[in-house]
């Protein structure tokens, strides 16, 4: 059958034929620009999440700092310091409060970022990484509900969440490379006052209490400009111990490393520098400014057989005497850590250098009466005598320097719990519990065995920083909060 010629031609008439593909094309093309909407509301949810979560940890993070109340003022912090808003997610759009996150604390975290966190913990002095979970927030796709509908099912929507997690450390820097063992519990601010007596630990053997070792330093991080660039063996260990301007080590509370051996020879000579005391490794430094004795150096030594230098010539004083030890030491009640009871030896060292009157009879600690001793001869800048008529004068003799610090005699020590993390010779990342301020009351000296272990006599001053907090000034301290994922 002949079709008509109207038929033939519609047929055959392409004519129009562009409207249907770009009918088609601007389905297409429309989608994916609503598709493009959907998602990006979603992602800028998610980057807001990601943002106020980023701020919760770092905010909590700051709070670690190892003091019984830490837990507490981290979640107080992220509480109250951090807010933030949510554009496009279901909800109140303020986020704030506890009501919007929630923080789990770690004593520790995987090398791995894709390692999952497992040691949890609630001791604030073991706490030193925090988690954050911010609750999920659901964002609905407007565009895809579109389509949802027209295609028959239910409007797609997107949870958009976030998570963070950051830390906290102590750096000390400019500090003694130097570690002694402390009981479980101890704390320097409990103990101001009280003498400690540090023995070199050796031979091995795990140290308890009182024993003192080294740390071991990052030799790359010496001062390029300061007093020990450019050494090394000895000579470092010297300056390291010894030497009063910037040395720029730092030791980081979460872990140090300990190194081995007594340095004899070297941790008396360092040392005693301060106490304007010039023998061994440091004969050749007594002109040097940057191996300058504390403006006080009374010690009850002077050089036997005259002269103003001490090398390995000393003498007990004929008229004079340094600081005393606590009582229970002499009366052996105690061994490695005393009372704070001075009281005996205060009045033998008013009777002998000062006549039987006590000029100074508010300095309560040791190191108080050292600072109370300076500033009556007219401050750590004068020579003026501090004793008169005997043989010291309590300001140095034999350099001709004088450091212009009264701190010069204070020590930095990190206080490490040896129980719990024993220690022997060389040991890495051990914890520090808190850095120590240390008043040397009397030179560092030898017990007379062989081989010889070193005393070190000194006052807590205390804390200068870590687990228990502090401010001390004696180095820099550094917290450092950092993210971690």
């Amino acid at each position: 059958m002949t079709q008509p010629a109207s038929i033939r031609r519609f047929a055959a008439d392409d004519s129009g034929a562009m409207l249907v593909m770009w009918g088609v094309s601007f389905v297409v093309l429309f989608g994916i620009v609503a598709l493009s909407f959907d998602l990006g509301r979603i992602g800028i949810t998610r980057s807001e999440l990601q943002a106020y979560a980023d701020n919760i940890v770092l905010a909590a993070a700051g709070e670690l700092d190892g003091n019984a109340d830490a837990l507490t003022r981290a979640q107080a912090a992220a509480e109250n310091l951090i807010a933030d808003r949510k554009t496009f997610g279901n909800g109140d759009d303020a986020l704030s409060g506890a009501a919007d996150f929630t923080l789990t604390f770690y004593s520790d975290i995987p090398a791995s970022d894709t390692a999952p966190l497992t040691a949890v913990t609630t001791d604030p002095a073991e706490a030193r990484y925090v988690h954050a979970d911010v609750m999920d927030s659901t964002v609905a796709a407007t565009f895809g509900a579109v389509f949802a509908a027209l295609s028959g099912n239910a409007g797609p929507n997107e949870n958009a969440s976030a998570t963070a997690v950051a830390g906290f450390t102590q750096y000390a820097c400019d500090i003694t490379p130097l570690m002694f063992c402390i009981p479980s519990g101890w704390t320097a601010d409990a103990n101001v006052g009280t003498m400690i007596r540090l023995r070199a630990g050796g031979n091995g053997a795990a140290w308890g209490p009182g024993d003192f070792g080294f740390l071991d330093p990052s030799k790359v991080e010496v001062d390029d400009e300061g007093p020990c660039a450019g050494l090394n063996g000895g000579n470092l260990d010297s300056c390291l111990m010894g030497a009063e301007d910037i040395i720029t080590q730092c030791f980081s509370q979460r872990g140090v490393d300990t190194e081995p051996g007594q340095k004899v020879g070297i941790t008396d000579a360092a040392f005693n520098v301060r106490f304007d005391i010039y023998k061994a490794t440091m004969n050749g430094e007594r002109n040097d400014p940057d191996y300058a004795p504390a403006p006080n150096v009374i010690k009850g030594i002077v050089p036997n057989g005259g002269g103003s230098c001490i090398g390995n010539n000393e003498n007990p004083s004929p008229d004079s005497v340094g600081l005393p030890r606590d009582s229970c030491f002499d009366l052996g009640t105690c061994s490695r850590f005393g009372d704070g009871d001075w009281s005996a030896g205060r009045t033998d060292y008013v009777t002998a250098n000062y006549g039987g009157i006590d000029p100074h009879p508010l300095a309560v600690t040791r190191y108080a009466y050292y600072l109370a001793e300076i500033a009556a001869a007219g401050g750590a800048g004068s020579s003026n005598p501090i004793l008169s008529g005997l043989a010291e004068s309590g300001r140095p003799q034999c350099s001709p320097h004088q450091s212009s610090d009264p701190k010069r005699r204070v020590l930095v020590a990190a206080g490490i719990d040896c129980t719990a993390n024993p220690v022997s010779g060389s040991t890495n990342d051990v914890p520090v519990r808190e850095f120590v301020e240390i008043f040397l009351t009397e030179p560092v000296g030898d017990d007379g065995t062989s081989p010889p272990r070193l005393d070190i006599w000194g006052e807590v001053i205390g804390t200068a920083g870590g687990g228990a907090g502090g401010t001390g000034d004696a180095g820099i301290f550094r917290d450092v909060v950092q993210l971690y994922r």
